[in-house]
């Protein structure tokens, strides 16, 4: 034969899934896009097409819905280990399931107080606004034996309008840009963080808990590091995370820095002390880089934080 089978997998991909959970009359809401990849003993169906070992994408979809209804959703991390451990658990032929979920977040509205001619404040629980444009992540891969979890956010911008600086670096021929001593530095954060719970003997974390204060020491990293390069600030976050989350060994973040340049109002007769700036979105700055717990090694992919 002159050619060989290598790496293959497949599922159903982007399962979005909303779960109402109702006490009493306040509602909660979990909101995710849930996809599901399965590997292993599926040589012969891309052979010969024989279907024998292979459980239908459909099925994967129906799975999804099911397990919403039969387990809850905790967090996205704890229902991707249920899908995982049941995919594998389950059919001989799969060896490895990987998982991955976004999850899109609401806040409760608040209402008019209990005098209004409506409802009432106090009994308004089921309303939601969509919270800003971050969108939390997932990946849950789970092999039979060990299990790795890569969570973490994307789309989530952060602004500083003081306190950065840009000056010192290489100049060639074809450097315009100038130096800066007071600039505005902002990003759109792509972050992923890698656990160090790998299987069931371990003690599991809190996975809401632990997205909350991640996300909380990213953001005060961000906003109290007076920055001379968006790696510096990069690293300070990364840094933080892995000091104060003792379940996390990795992080891994894409920063693209969305820059501002001072517009040029010298032509009015104007003076611009800082104040007016141009937004670019293109092109831009990508900085990405990887901070680990010492002694430990690199295993989120290089790629990953871009998808």
């Amino acid at each position: 034969m002159p050619t060989i089978l290598g790496q293959n997998q497949y599922g159903k991909a982007e399962n979005r899934v909303v779960k109402i959970t109702r006490d009493g009359a306040t509602h909660h809401i979990k909101d995710l896009n849930v996809s599901v990849a399965l590997s292993g003993d599926m040589d012969e169906v891309h052979y010969s097409g024989s279907n024998a070992n292979v459980l239908p994408t459909d099925t994967t979809k129906n799975t999804v819905y099911a397990f919403a209804k039969e387990h809850g959703i905790e967090s996205a991390e704890q229902f991707g280990i249920h899908l995982a451990r049941h995919f594998v658990t389950s059919q001989e032929p799969i060896r490895t399931a990987r998982i991955r979920i976004e999850e899109y977040q609401w806040e409760r509205i608040s209402a008019s107080d209990a005098n209004s001619q409506f409802i009432g404040a106090d009994e308004v629980k089921h309303s939601f606004v969509r919270k800003g444009q971050e969108t939390r992540v997932t990946q849950i891969t789970y092999d039979g034996s060990s299990w790795e979890v890569i969570s973490g956010l994307k789309d989530l911008v952060v602004m500083n309008s003081t306190n950065s600086e840009f000056w010192g670096y290489v100049k060639d021929k074809y450097t315009t840009l100038q130096e800066a001593y007071d600039r505005i530095l902002a990003t759109q954060v792509s972050g992923r963080w890698r656990f160090n719970w790998t299987d069931d003997e371990q003690r599991m974390p809190n996975w809401e808990k632990s997205y909350e204060q991640t996300r909380k020491h990213m953001l005060q990293a961000f906003a109290e590091t007076y920055s001379l390069s968006l790696q510096q600030t990069l690293y300070q976050m990364g840094s933080r995370i892995i000091n104060n989350r003792s379940e996390i060994d990795e992080v891994r973040f894409s920063l693209p820095n969305k820059h501002h340049f001072l517009v040029d109002l010298e032509p009015f007769g104007l003076k611009n002390d800082n104040e007016v700036y141009f937004a670019a979105d293109r092109p831009y700055g990508l900085i990405e880089a990887t901070i680990l717990r010492d002694g430990c090694e690199p295993k989120i992919p290089v790629d990953l934080t871009n998808l």
